[in-house]
């Protein structure tokens, strides 16, 4: 997914938005997978217009401009959804320090282990809170949302469940440890 993208959904219901109410709603919703600053959603907003994906459809106080999506950005947002999905390689600063656990003491081992238990449990509990705040909304986002939050709610549980077992094989393999 790409920041472009994520605004051409915004705006694909037909309802122009200005800026802030694009980031209103990306800071509630997509940030949790798609994190993006405000800087970077104004430049991108402005790049998708001089490409003719939006229009600005109204000028209003302040410098205010309220976008609306045009065909060619139907069409742009309709591709990128039709088409595979392009993994990038993932990066993991965890799984990196897990392939030399052993230059440090096993009770450190353990502790990295434990404060990623300590982390996972609270972005279960920041997730779990979302879903109930969105609970019960109709609306697209919320709809996809709850989609997408299933995913990270699961992701999590995982992580925990191998954060517990991997301090279980450092707690049997403690006599084999090199320091």
């Amino acid at each position: 997914m790409s920041l472009r993208h994520a605004l051409l959904g915004l705006l694909d219901d037909d309802q122009p938005a200005s800026g802030y109410e694009l980031l209103k709603v990306f800071d509630s919703s997509l940030a949790n997978a798609w994190p993006a600053t405000q800087s970077q959603v104004y430049s991108e907003l402005n790049r998708l217009a001089d490409e003719g994906l939006i229009t600005v459809s109204a000028l209003g106080p302040r410098g205010r401009k309220d976008y609306a999506i045009t065909v060619d950005g139907k069409r742009a947002l309709r591709d990128w959804l039709a088409a595979p999905p392009v993994d990038k390689p993932v990066r993991s600063d965890m799984l990196l320090r897990v392939f030399f656990l052993n230059s440090i003491p096993v009770d450190q081992a353990r502790e990295l282990f434990a404060a990623r238990c300590e982390r996972v449990r609270a972005e279960q509990e920041r997730l779990r809170e979302i879903a109930v705040a969105i609970s019960g909304n109709g609306d697209p986002i919320s709809i996809d949302g709850r989609i997408a939050l299933e995913f990270g709610l699961r992701k999590a549980q995982m992580e925990l469940e191998w954060a517990e077992w991997a301090i279980d094989q450092l707690n049997a393999s403690a006599v084999v440890w090199r320091r």
